[in-house]
């Protein structure tokens, strides 16, 4: 059973390297304004997040198989030979530090994101306000031309 724990876990690991190369390259299509390759990115990595969530659920139930009512893999350790408790602990570890930065580069792609959303936010509003008609009476109801009211109305009326 330690061996298939190990198994996942260097999978894990090796799971979380590939999410960190793709969090870099999706932050390389974003700084290229490539949109239709960014959303492609962001399939491969939404598919790769849901096969690490299935190795981590299938690491509790081997965890639990182990040792009943144990909650994490270090609950396991008293009962693991040394150099077995270390090899495991430190597969955690460095899984935890790509974890954290897969974390910092995702935050960095988001960011990114919604700069680049604000930004063609506010270039369609400056648009739109360009071609929106300055004066707010111009078009009546029907969306026709409204005719503006002039101070000569006697003159412009039927006698």
């Amino acid at each position: 059973m330690i061996r298939y724990i190990e198994e996942n876990l260097v999978r894990q690991n090796k799971a979380l390297m590939l999410l960190l190369i793709l969090l870099g390259e999706e932050f390389t299509r974003l700084m290229s304004l490539k949109p239709q390759s960014v959303s492609q990115i962001e399939l491969s990595i939404q598919e790769l997040m849901r096969q690490v969530a299935a190795e981590r659920l299938s690491l509790a139930r081997m965890v639990t198989a182990m040792k009943p009512g144990a909650q994490r893999l270090a609950d396991l350790n008293p009962m693991l030979e040394a150099e077995v408790a270390e090899n495991l602990s430190g597969l955690v570890t460095m899984m935890d530090d790509t974890e954290q930065k897969c974390a910092v580069q995702a935050s960095k792609n988001n960011e990114l994101a919604m700069a680049l959303f604000d930004q063609s936010k506010g270039l369609l509003n400056f648009m739109h306000n360009q071609i929106k008609p300055k004066n707010t009476t111009a078009y009546g109801r029907s969306g026709r031309f409204a005719k503006a009211p002039t101070n000569a109305r006697l003159l412009t009326g039927r006698l």
